[in-house]
């Protein structure tokens, strides 16, 4: 086994915390030096890779190139358009940043948040970031050779804001204004204070105007694409497989920021049932790699043939990213669910020690917050103080207990039945109106508590379906216990998707990934609108003027200090809000795959995030 370490773990953090407090000098800055074209652009500082770099610390521009690499996707596909809200996309088009339809700018992933520029070859802005100026290369080309235009950007922005996924509509909003300012330029003006806005703006995927002339952009549809990446669409199998061949006259190639990337000539993704047939499907060498969920599983089940030969190794890879959160979330808009008390003792009844000894051995840490595992992670139990507290003592009335004061979730027991949390939990849920008659937990007016736990058969990119459902088994035991009847549902992942995009649930699996530099994306996961608009990751419900407000001080912070208050603050309203009840987490991917497959020694700070594999990986001598 390979076990590989960010190399720069100390200067990376070093780095981050250098760069946020540079932040802090950006006010004595005179404008000029500002307002001038660069090469890159972050959100706090400066870039860490000088304007000459040759290549990202994390490619290898040595790296073979030829030959494909076959992947696997649980579940299914019926649209090529991973912009809109219709259809159940084929997710590696959207996953694999910029692999078909490239952006402005490139998101490096060892830094917390800086972009390098792409299509646009240098960006502009001013020292409040109120607008944001691109230049165009102008060799830049779609994959049919045509040239990538402002008027191309134009419609893109313009088209996802208004007709695209919820996901874009937000930053939309804030443009006061979009115009071209020369032959290759294009400006943003917003109308509100946000300084990450500036950064979402190179963001963007930019698609070809003329191909959707006539053409319905919010349906769903297995259309290629055509876009100006490395890749185009080879081959489509809907929803069996999806096959990606490397574009000879791709535009981009020699850019230093694309050297080391994008290496092999095809990448294949086949998809499966089940996460079941899809092992299967890798320890018979029909897959080239596998990333394993359990902790349990990858320290016991990697004995087969092929392993034990040495045509697979196994790689650990790290990362300093946010734990996020993964677990149960309770939907509000089902008012079984919105007395915290109530949820508090949902909680309560998780018996977190017991479960993790279960599914994997012990082996995965919990969650403790939504930015644990990280230094943007609140203490759990403390007091708010300092800047903390004065971000959240305007909004101290309406906030659950333990958000000021300290929350941290119970420590549970190694036995299944928990006696003293199940106390703590009839407590709660008879100070919320519930009580225990004949064995059924009823409210005043003789309602069961009663409930569906939602659950997708092909799990998601953290957690198997098979450890999914044995963790909603044993919760749904204990629930028992206090009087409760909960339904599991098993759906495919289309149903999943439809339930889920409309909030037609009250309990489902939830995963959200979190990352070192939070922004304006936090309004799509936790922002008011999300509770009647369809298709955003608010499957909680949640309508929190004081989550708002943090959100709000987070994207405006221009300070170290700052940001990190901020973002400590929502991650409290976030925690003891009790939305989720937060299942573990791995530092560590795990990931399996065929002895000829390369990746460079240095490890992104993300580490296997999207953007690492395929992208950085190679075949050893290149090859089929």
């Amino acid at each position: 086994m390979r076990i590989f370490k960010n190399s720069n773990d100390s200067a990376i953090r070093r780095s981050f915390l250098g760069v946020l407090m540079a932040a802090a000098t950006v006010a004595a800055m005179p404008l000029a030096s500002l307002a001038e074209p660069t090469y890159g652009i972050a959100m706090y500082g400066e870039p860490a890779l000088p304007s000459d770099f040759s290549h990202l610390p994390y490619a290898d521009p040595e790296a073979a190139k030829g030959g494909s690499i076959r992947l696997g996707e649980s579940g299914s596909f019926d649209s090529l358009n991973p912009w809109v809200l219709k259809g159940n996309p084929a997710w590696p088009v959207y996953t694999m940043p910029g692999v078909i339809a490239e952006t402005l700018m490139f998101r490096s992933l060892d830094e917390p948040f800086t972009l390098y520029g792409l299509l646009a070859e240098s960006v502009e802005t001013d020292e409040a970031r109120s607008w944001i100026e691109f230049t165009l290369r102008p060799e830049a080309k779609f994959s049919d050779g045509s040239p990538v235009t402002v008027e191309d950007v134009m419609w893109s922005y313009e088209t996802l804001g208004t007709k695209g996924h919820p996901r874009y509509r937000g930053a939309w909003s804030k443009v006061e204004n979009m115009e071209q300012t020369g032959p290759n330029k294009i400006r943003f003006t917003f109308n509100t204070p946000d300084r990450e806005l500036a950064l979402l703006m190179g963001m963007r995927p930019i698609l070809k105007k003329a191909q959707w002339e006539g053409k319905d952009f919010d349906a769903s549809g297995l259309e290629a694409p055509i876009g100006s990446g490395p890749y185009i669409v080879d081959n489509v199998d809907p929803g069996r497989s999806l096959t990606l061949r490397k574009n000879p006259d791709w535009w981009g190639k020699d850019l230093p920021i694309n050297q080391g990337l994008h290496n092999f000539d095809r990448v294949i993704y086949d998809y499966y049932g089940d996460a079941n047939a899809m092992f299967e499907a890798f320890k018979a060498g029909e897959l080239d790699v596998w990333r394993e969920l359990s902790s349990s599983k990858w320290n016991t089940e990697f004995s087969f043939p092929r392993m034990s030969s040495g045509e697979v190794v196994k790689s650990d890879i790290p990362h300093q990213r946010p734990s996020g959160i993964s677990g149960l979330v309770m939907n509000t808009r089902n008012p079984l669910f919105a007395d915290w008390r109530v949820r508090q003792a949902m909680i309560e009844a998780f018996n977190w020690q017991f479960i993790n000894n279960t599914v994997s051995g012990g082996a995965d840490q919990r969650i403790t917050s939504y930015f644990s595992n990280s230094d943007l992670g609140m203490t759990p139990g403390t007091q708010a103080t300092g800047k903390e507290l004065e971000l959240l003592e305007p909004f101290a009335g309406e906030l659950p207990p333990g958000t000021i004061e300290g929350y941290a979730l119970p420590e549970g027991s190694e036995r299944a039945l928990d006696r003293k949390a199940l106390r703590s939990a009839l407590k709660l849920l008879e100070e919320a109106g519930w009580t225990i008659t004949d064995g059924t937990l009823r409210n005043a007016e003789g309602r069961a508590f009663e409930f569906e736990i939602l659950l997708n058969l092909s799990g998601d990119v953290t957690t198997t379906a098979a450890e999914m459902r044995q963790i909603a088994d044993i919760y749904a035991q204990a629930l028992r216990n206090l009087g409760m009847s909960a339904k599991i549902s098993l759906l495919d992942s289309a149903q999943y998707t439809e339930r889920t995009t409309n909030y037609q649930f009250d309990m489902t699996w939830y995963l959200r990934a979190l990352s070192l530099s939070p922004g304006n994306e936090q309004m799509l996961y936790w922002g008011s609108s999300g509770v009647t608009e369809p298709g955003t990751r608010n499957f909680m419900g949640m309508n929190s003027p004081a989550a708002e407000a943090m959100i709000n001080a987070i994207v405006n912070a221009e300070s170290e200090e700052d940001f990190l208050a901020a973002v400590h603050a929502l991650d409290r309203v976030l925690t003891a809000g009790r939305y989720v009840i937060p299942a573990g987490f791995s530092p560590v991917g795990h990931l399996a795959h065929d002895a000829t497959l390369k990746f460079p020694e240095h490890i992104p700070i993300y580490g296997d995030y999207p953007g690492f594999l395929p992208e950085t990986w190679w075949r050893e001598g290149g090859g089929s």
